[in-house]
């Protein structure tokens, strides 16, 4: 059977998108998923997106890893679904979908969607990083220099250490340059360096306001991704927990095409 697939990337995190509300495809089929995003053997891309149906809302986000694992929140993702359902007729000036993290609102203004993510209550301080979740669970390290460091390496380390092997853990090294934050990510289930990482993004901004001891108020904090740059912003409360977090940048249309499923 011939299925439709929809190529979308949100600053270079590249993604093979589905409309199955009709829910032709399986999600335990892990390695089909596998198959189709590897980059020399198949489509290519970080991961699997399905659009589904889901009562009260306006659609579903299924996310799927590279290795074919159900996944949970990918904050690029969900901006790209959010511009994808609107190319599949569900349009509308502000959207409530269903993610794996719960509820999220979106809205698109020109070619830039608004994301709302979840609040974050909980950071740990760890020695030298910072532990938290976005939607996903990262690791926040700031760095002096970020381009030179081998982040694959690097990252893997930490992501299979004692602390992090059985469930992982997404790590993000993070260095202040300019009045900016430049990030470089290494993603559990990819289990390599990704180009923009939404749920590391946030996870980036956040630490950093408590890094540094920024006053309670709204924060806006630009990121600049391997892909590309995404702007965070957020409420910090005195009792350093975060709302109205607003994760803003692209998801942007490659190419769409038929794949073999199964």
């Amino acid at each position: 059977m011939l299925l439709k697939f929809y190529k979308y990337q949100g600053t270079g995190n590249d993604f093979i998108i589905f409309d199955n509300r009709n829910n032709i495809i399986d999600k335990n089929e892990r390695a089909w998923v596998e198959n189709i995003c590897d980059r020399r053997f198949g489509i290519g891309a970080d991961g699997v997106i399905l659009l589904e149906n889901a009562i009260g809302f306006d659609f579903k986000m299924v996310y799927l890893n590279a290795d074919g694992g159900e996944s949970s929140m990918c904050g690029n993702g969900g901006r790209c679904l959010v511009n994808f359902a609107h190319k599949m007729g569900i349009q509308k000036q502000y959207y409530k979908f269903l993610a794996a993290d719960g509820e999220h609102d979106a809205y698109v203004n020109s070619d830039t969607v608004f994301l709302k993510m979840h609040n974050v209550e909980v950071a740990k301080d760890g020695t030298d990083y910072w532990e938290l979740n976005t939607g996903s669970p990262h690791y926040v390290k700031f760095v002096s220099d970020v381009k030179s460091l081998d982040v694959k390496s690097e990252g893997r380390k930490i992501r299979n250490s004692d602390s992090y092997a059985e469930e992982g853990i997404n790590v993000n090294f993070v260095q202040y340059k300019d009045g900016e934050l430049l990030i470089r990510t290494y993603e559990r289930g990819v289990e390599d360096e990704t180009f923009s990482c939404g749920t590391g993004v946030t996870a980036a901004a956040i630490s950093w306001t408590l890094e540094n001891g920024l006053e309670a108020g709204t924060h806006e904090i630009t990121l600049h991704t391997l892909g590309g740059k995404l702007v965070l912003r957020l409420i910090k409360h005195a009792e350093d927990t975060f709302t109205d977090i607003w994760l803003i940048g692209p998801g942007t249309f490659v190419y769409e095409g038929l794949v073999e499923y199964l």
